[in-house]
């Protein structure tokens, strides 16, 4: 099932074609990687300016740009709706000349998902002092953690299971916190786009004051697990969880790298250790900025900003 944005749309199993006046594209979405041609006809029109993404051409002849890339490149989008997984880019053309004017083309390849596929946070690796590397995961569980979400359509009221971790290869012992979490309706965070404050303020899970969302007791310093109270915001419409994760040393606690609570009747408190709750009395302020950790770990701030998403809330 792939789709071509110049005014067609195919049903097959590999290749599309589509015309619109005297452009031609050629778009062939295999499981991982893409093949897009694109014939130009018009006269002077330089091929080699073309990108799909940030890509350059593979390699470009006098009317024709031709690109082979994988999904995971040249900034293509990955966006789920119902059972379809879908990929969207753009196919750019920028020239000086002031009679070819820059555009941006859609293109867009859709797959039916797989069934044991779930949306994770991407993937980037962060190296500590030299040895190895981080790598950040996030993803929706099922109802006893032990295993990723079958669906992501949550009724109002229900409770969402998420799990963070960082995995560590020959680090020493880290642990992750979830620093800061806002939902919104858009895969990017507009400035005056509507939002709901789930986690801020270096830890403090400001929605469960409202619900019965909660940080759950740690079963390794290496994993944090909270479960969200689905909430009445843009019910019916596909919603995004845009989340900062910081890991740290596993020693001590302050102010600035906590999991905090709020216990009705009771007030804040620290779920890693609650004798150390007087460090979640900033969450009704503000707490300090984060201090830098010991020289060891060098300059790297091992802070991984990521959404998770899209899941539905229904009525």
């Amino acid at each position: 099932y792939l789709k071509c944005s110049t005014n067609c749309l195919l049903f097959s199993d590999i290749k599309v074609s589509c015309l619109k006046d005297s452009v031609k594209m050629k778009l062939d979405c295999q499981q991982d990687f893409v093949s897009l041609v694109w014939t130009e006809t018009r006269p002077q029109v330089d091929t080699s300016l073309y990108r799909l993404g940030n890509c350059f051409p593979t390699s470009v002849m006098a009317t024709q740009a031709i690109f082979k890339v994988e999904l995971n490149a040249c900034k293509f989008r990955r966006m789920v709706t119902g059972d379809l997984l879908q990929y969207n880019n753009n196919l750019t053309y920028v020239s000086s000349e002031s009679q070819f004017l820059p555009f941006s083309h859609p293109v867009t390849c859709v797959y039916q998902r797989p069934k044991d596929w779930y949306p994770m946070i991407y993937n980037p690796f962060f190296e500590t002092y030299g040895q190895g590397e981080l790598l950040f995961h996030a993803k929706f569980m099922n109802n006893d953690f032990t295993g990723p979400a079958e669906s992501f359509s949550f009724p109002l009221g229900s409770l969402i299971p998420i799990m963070a971790s960082v995995q560590q290869a020959s680090h020493q012992p880290l642990q992750i916190f979830i620093e800061e979490c806002v939902a919104a309706t858009t895969p990017q965070l507009l400035p005056n786009g509507d939002k709901y404050t789930i986690i801020t303020n270096k830890g403090c899970l400001v929605d469960s004051k409202v619900s019965r969302s909660r940080f759950l007791p740690r079963q390794k310093s290496s994993q944090i697990h909270a479960l969200l109270q689905a909430f009445r915001f843009s019910t019916g419409e596909q919603v995004y969880l845009h989340c900062t994760f910081v890991a740290w040393d596993p020693v001590g606690v302050d102010k600035t790298k906590k999991a905090c609570n709020y216990v009705q009747g009771h007030g804040w408190e620290l779920v890693d250790n609650p004798s150390y709750s007087s460090v979640c009395d900033c969450c009704e302020s503000s707490c300090n900025a984060r201090r830098r950790r010991s020289t060891s770990f060098g300059n790297h701030e091992m802070v991984h900003e990521a959404v998770l998403g899209p899941i539905t809330i229904t009525d």
